[in-house]
C-alpha cells in the first residue's frame, strides 16, 4: 500500500510528536524575557534557549530561539505564528526534533 512516498517519510521529518520548536529570522534587539512572555500564551513553556544568549558581547545581525513546550499539541499552534511580524521582521517557527 506504501511504497516509499507516504508522508513524512524519506523527508527528514519524524512521526513522533515533538514538543520543541525553532524560531528563526528574529531581530538582533530581542530578548529571551520576550521570547517567553510571547510564546507563553501558547502553551506551558519547560524550556527556552535564546542563540546568542542576551549577555553576548559581540553583536550579530539575527537570532535564533529553541523553546520546549510541557504538551506537543503547543508546537502545532506556535507553528501559527510564521510570517508574524515581531520587532522588524517576520518570525519562522518550525517544529524541531528534541533530540537535535
Amino acid at each position: 500500500m506504501n511504497s516509499g512516498g507516504g508522508f513524512g517519510l524519506g523527508l527528514g521529518f519524524s512521526l513522533t510528536p515533538t514538543a520543541v520548536i525553532q524560531v528563526t529570522n528574529l531581530s538582533s534587539a530581542v530578548t529571551s524575557e520576550q521570547m517567553r512572555t510571547l510564546f507563553s500564551f501558547l502553551g506551558e513553556i519547560e524550556e527556552l534557549r535564546l542563540y546568542p544568549p542576551d549577555n553576548a558581547p559581540l553583536a550579530f545581525s539575527s537570532k535564533v530561539c529553541y523553546v520546549k513546550f510541557r504538551d506537543p499539541s503547543s508546537v502545532g499552534v506556535a507553528q501559527h505564528l510564521t510570517n508574524t511580524v515581531f520587532i522588524d521582521r517576520a518570525l519562522i517557527v518550525v517544529p524541531c526534533a528534541e533530540d537535535d
